[in-house]
């Protein structure tokens, strides 16, 4: 039963989405636009690659980050993530420079490894497992929201100002007003048994890899990024050779790809709690199979291919947005740190698939991409369905919110 003190979940749950939309086109807005960056910046590609790649490796750090949001609270984490993310935003305005950029980029990483895993651990503690797809799943809208939405905004800034650093400061504002509103919003919480000389001493790694479900959930989301990675890193060299497609239509594209995202997304939302959530996660992978197959067997034809990468792209998001419900109920107690993992894993295996995409492509073709995508997944669809959870009683008096 629900505190009359409590605030509902329904603001927290619209608060947490908007506040990701900001996160996630910070982290989205530098790929549409490397060359303005770049001309900006005075550098060549290799020195922001090399910022965008300590970036993603930061992304490991997470797992050692996470137990703070376990041991004293969701709302510390995410009051420090957002705060983190404010200062790394200001960091460009204070120093409109490469030294600001290379600081920048990381530190809002930074931020979102540290928010994320306390945002979906916060839910987790708050909304019952039958009814946690849903919650998840529409927090999960903004990363294709922050594609459709947030990336051309920032594009419009970058094209009226000219000035490659002008999307920073309105970023800065976005974080300090979503720091004051969770700060506002939240309540202070610390989760049950997590306090005291226990849990100092605990070693929330080491249970993370003794646990068989949490090893099969986390090798399961790394198998999904890798696959999609092989595919998603050439699809747009494929179809510039294939269909000479330029560069109006590889933006229809990519604007189709945007739309799949969120349909996955949606989908999940409306269909995880309802199915259950390993079926969720095995229909959407045996749909990717599908999408691989009408791509290999139909991609000589235009049409073949857009709606084969219209289905991979639907159905992997579609999968990985139905296992982040499971993943936060295999240690209920380690949440904020099994969503770190998944986390981490995720960027473990986008880097495997960078690796592979482009040695597949250049020797065998698009059809080795393709069935190695299909490997992955096929290994996926027998792995998920090891991930056992045991759904944890609330105790009596313990707020579920509105979604519970």
């Amino acid at each position: 039963m629900k505190s009359p003190h409590s605030p509902g979940l329904t603001p927290q749950v619209v608060l947490f989405t908007l506040i990701r939309s900001v996160l996630n086109t910070s982290y989205r807005m530098v790929y549409p636009y490397l060359s303005l960056f770049q001309s900006g910046l005075g550098v060549g590609l290799p020195a922001v690659s090399l910022v965008l790649t300590l970036r993603s490796l930061i992304t490991f750090a997470g797992p050692f980050l996470s137990p703070i949001a376990d041991r004293y609270g969701r709302r510390v984490s995410m009051l420090l993530g957002m705060g983190l993310f404010t200062f790394g935003a200001l960091m460009v305005v204070w120093l409109p420079d490469f030294r600001g950029f290379a600081v920048s980029l990381p530190l809002m990483a930074l931020a979102y490894i540290i928010f994320l895993p306390a945002m979906q651990a916060y839910l987790g503690d708050r909304v019952a497992y039958e009814r946690r797809g849903r919650v998840m799943g529409i927090t999960e809208l903004s990363w294709s929201l922050s594609f459709i939405f947030g990336v051309p905004l920032v594009g419009a800034l970058l094209g009226r100002s000219g000035a490659w650093q002008s999307p920073f400061l309105p970023l800065a504002l976005l974080g300090g007003v979503s720091l004051l509103a969770l700060w506002r919003i939240l309540p202070a919480d610390r989760p049950a048994g997590q306090t005291g000389p226990a849990a100092a001493a605990s070693l929330p790694l080491g249970r993370l890899v003794q646990s068989p479900a949490a090893r099969a959930g986390l090798l399961t989301f790394l198998l999904l990024t890798a696959a999609n990675e092989t595919v998603n890193l050439v699809f747009g060299l494929w179809l510039e050779q294939r269909f000479n497609f330029q560069l109006a239509a590889l933006g229809a594209a990519a604007v189709l790809i945007g739309l799949s995202e969120m349909g996955g997304e949606g989908l999940s939302a409306w269909l995880v709690d309802r199915l259950g959530k390993v079926w969720s996660v095995r229909a959407g992978l045996l749909v990717n199979l599908l999408a691989a197959g009408v791509m290999y067997g139909l991609g000589g034809q235009a049409w073949g291919a857009l709606t084969g990468l219209f289905l991979f792209y639907l159905s992997f998001e579609f999968s990985l947005v139905s296992l982040l419900p499971l993943m936060s109920e295999t240690l209920p107690e380690l949440r904020a740190t099994v969503m770190a993992g998944t986390l981490a894993m995720g960027a473990l295996g986008r880097a495997v698939g960078t690796q592979l995409a482009p040695l597949l492509f250049n020797g065998v073709g698009m059809g080795g991409n393709l069935l190695a995508a299909l490997a992955m997944n096929l290994l996926a669809f027998w792995l998920v369905q090891r991930v056992q959870v045991r759904v944890a009683v609330r105790p009596p008096g313990k707020t579920a919110g509105d979604y519970a």
